[in-house]
C-alpha cells in the first residue's frame, strides 16, 4: 500500500457535514480523503433545499402577482414560463456545486476521490476501502453518505415515469394534473409550488392528518390554506395500484370510503426517505445497522466500532441539512477537539410552504405525555398590525411553556416568515433563559416580531 492510499480519516460522502469536516481535519494536521460518488454538496445542493426553495421564490413572486388587486395593483395577467423557473434553480444550485468544486480540485489535503466507497474489511487496526477501482486505508471513518427516495411496492409504479425529489428538476414539462403520493414535509412544499405553476394538484395520504409529526390543530390549518388556493386532499388513502395509459397514469386508492380512482397526467413519489447504507460493506467490518438501514450511533455519533463514525441522516433522528451541518461540529470537536458537543442539542426545523411552517421543540401532544405541567398560549397572525400591512394575515403561533420553570418547551409559528421568526424561540430554549425575557423585551413596531412576544403576553 502506497502512501498516497493512506490516510489518517476517510470522509465517505461529501455532503453538508463531509466536506467542512474534511476542511477543517486537514487544517489540524490530518490527512483526509473526502469520496464522492456523484455531485458535491449532497442532497441540498443537487435537489433539495437549494433548487427547492429557489423555485418555491419563484412560485411566490406569481402567487403575489395574482394578488395585485388586493394592493391596489393591476396586473392584467401571470404568464409562468416553466422551463425558465425551473433553469432559474438550477443556475443557482451550479453555482453552490461548483463553488465547492473549486475549493477542493487544487488541493492534495484533503484528496478529493470520485467513486462509490465500500469497505473490504480491516488492516493492521485501520480500515480497507475500496473507491472505485482504487482501494485505500484509512485510520477512521466518517460516513456521511446520505438518503434516497423510498418508492413504496405499488402494483404498477415502477412502469410508471414518476417524479421524484431526486428527479423532479429534469422534468420540465408542467403537468396538467399531478398526483402527489405523501403529504409530509416534501410532498406539501411541492404540492404549492407546482400549484402556483398552474397544476391540478391531488395529495394522497395514507394517514389521518397531512404533517404527521405536527399538532392536530397546525396540521388541520397547513391543509386548509393549501385547500383555498385549490390543493385537493384525500387523507387516510392508500395507493394500491398504478395503470399507465399512454404516458399518464390512472391511481386505484383505498381508504375509508371504499376503492376510489384517480386519473392524473404525472405522479410524485414523496413517501419518505431510504439511507444510503445497503451497498457500503458495513458488514465487513461489524457496523450495526438498523433494519430500516440507520446506522446506530451514540450521542457522539460514534457507531459500534470504534474508529467509524456517522454524520448526516443515515445516523437517524432529525434529517435536515442544518443537524448535519452541526454533526461536522460535533465530529471535529470528537476526532480533535475536546469530545464537548454532543447530540444533546435544539434542533428546529421548518416546512417552506407559504406561509411557512417554523417549529422547534415539543409539539403539544407530546409535551402533554409527559409528566411536565404546562401552559400552551396562540396568538392569530391576523391580530398582528405588520402582518395585516403586508397582506399576509394567515396562520398562527403557539407556545407550549413549562408551567413550573417557565422554559420555552416547543413553539409552532405557522405565519409568513416563520422559518425565520422561530429562531427567537430557538435562541431562548439554548440560553435556557424563562420566556419571560422575551415577553418583557421591547420589540420594534411595526414587524412580525412583535407576534413572537405578543403569544407570551396571557401567560401572565
Amino acid at each position: 500500500m502506497t502512501e498516497n492510499n493512506r490516510f489518517d480519516v476517510l470522509i465517505m460522502g461529501a455532503g453538508q457535514a463531509g466536506i467542512p469536516l474534511a476542511h477543517d481535519l486537514a487544517k489540524a494536521g490530518k490527512r483526509v480523503a473526502l469520496v464522492e460518488e456523484k455531485h458535491l454538496g449532497g442532497s441540498c445542493v443537487n435537489f433539495g433545499c437549494t433548487p427547492t426553495k429557489a423555485v418555491i421564490a419563484s412560485a411566490h413572486v406569481a402567487h403575489l402577482a395574482r394578488r395585485g388587486i388586493e394592493f391596489g395593483l393591476r396586473i392584467p395577467a401571470v404568464e409562468i414560463d416553466f422551463p425558465a423557473v425551473l433553469a432559474r434553480a438550477k443556475r443557482i444550485l451550479m453555482e453552490s456545486r461548483n463553488g465547492l468544486q473549486r475549493d477542493l480540485e487544487n488541493t492534495d489535503n484533503p484528496k478529493l476521490l470520485f467513486g462509490s466507497a465500500r469497505f473490504e474489511g480491516r488492516d493492521d487496526g485501520a480500515f480497507r476501502v475500496a473507491v472505485g477501482n482504487r482501494v485505500v486505508v484509512a485510520g477512521q471513518v466518517v460516513l456521511d453518505t446520505g438518503t434516497r427516495s423510498t418508492i413504496p411496492p405499488i402494483d404498477g409504479l415502477d412502469e410508471l415515469n414518476f417524479i421524484c425529489a431526486e428527479n423532479w428538476l429534469e422534468s420540465t414539462e408542467l403537468p396538467q394534473h399531478l398526483a402527489i403520493i405523501g403529504g409530509g414535509y416534501i410532498g406539501l412544499e411541492m404540492s404549492q409550488f407546482y400549484r402556483r405553476m398552474g397544476s391540478r394538484v391531488t395529495v394522497i395520504e395514507e394517514g389521518g392528518q397531512v404533517a404527521g409529526h405536527e399538532d392536530e390543530d397546525v396540521a388541520r390549518a397547513l391543509q386548509r390554506l393549501l385547500e383555498t388556493e385549490s390543493i385537493e386532499f384525500h387523507l387516510n388513502a392508500t395507493v394500491k395500484r398504478v395503470k399507465t395509459n399512454d404516458g399518464s397514469a390512472t391511481l386505484m386508492l383505498e381508504g375509508g370510503n371504499g376503492l376510489s380512482e384517480i386519473k392524473a397526467s404525472h405522479v410524485f413519489v414523496a413517501t419518505g426517505r431510504t439511507p444510503n447504507t445497503d451497498d457500503l460493506g458495513l458488514d465487513t467490518v461489524g457496523v450495526k445497522v438498523s433494519e430500516r438501514g440507520i446506522v446506530e450511533t451514540n450521542w457522539r455519533l460514534a457507531t459500534s466500532v470504534k474508529g467509524i463514525w456517522v454524520a448526516g441522516d443515515i445516523r437517524g433522528g432529525p434529517m435536515f441539512t442544518h443537524t448535519s451541518w452541526d454533526d461536522y461540529r460535533i465530529l471535529l470537536s470528537q476526532i480533535t477537539g475536546d469530545g464537548s458537543r454532543t447530540t444533546n442539542r435544539v434542533v428546529p426545523y421548518a416546512i417552506f410552504t407559504d406561509p411557512q411552517l417554523g417549529r422547534v421543540g415539543m409539539t403539544e401532544s407530546e409535551a402533554q405525555k409527559t409528566s411536565t405541567e404546562i401552559k400552551v398560549s396562540r396568538y392569530d397572525m391576523k391580530s398582528n398590525g405588520r402582518a395585516r400591512e403586508f397582506g399576509e394575515t394567515e396562520g398562527f403561533i403557539k407556545v407550549v411553556v413549562d408551567a413550573e420553570t417557565d422554559r420555552i418547551l416547543g413553539a409552532a409559528v405557522l405565519a409568513t416568515e416563520g422559518a425565520e421568526l422561530v429562531h427567537i424561540y430557538v435562541d431562548l430554549m439554548n440560553a435556557d433563559a424563562p420566556y419571560t425575557v422575551i415577553r418583557d423585551a421591547i420589540h420594534i413596531h411595526p414587524t412580525l416580531a412583535e407576534a413572537v412576544q405578543s403569544v407570551l403576553t396571557s401567560f401572565e
